[in-house]
């Protein structure tokens, strides 16, 4: 499964266009508890145990996503978008990361 944020694909024929395919995940509170309890992990002004979770929850996206790009029959994903939403309110801290493209098939 090919994945781009292009809106072409190099050298290739997109044959049909089977509509867009999203995936979520979501970084509970316990992260920032995590985080900040006992020994922060920071490099160079970067918390890298945050960074981590941040991936862990954008390869779940992309997973669900690909999933259901798969179940369209579908072959690539083009203009990939990736947003991340704080919650807040009720959901504490939680952060909402969504993953959305267009799933198509190519030749």
């Amino acid at each position: 499964m090919i994945l781009t944020s292009s809106n072409t694909l190099e050298n290739k024929e997109i044959i049909e266009y089977k509509g867009l395919v999203t995936g979520e995940s979501l970084i509970g509170a316990n992260i920032y508890k995590d985080l900040f309890s006992g020994v922060r992990d920071v490099v160079g002004g970067r918390t890298s145990r945050y960074e981590e979770e941040l991936q862990k929850a954008r390869d779940v996206a992309f997973e669900s996503m690909k999933d259901k790009a798969e179940s369209l029959d579908a072959n690539a994903i083009i203009g990939l978008k990736i947003s991340y939403d704080n919650l807040g309110g009720t959901m504490g801290n939680t952060i909402l990361v969504t993953a959305y493209g267009t799933a198509v098939k190519f030749e």
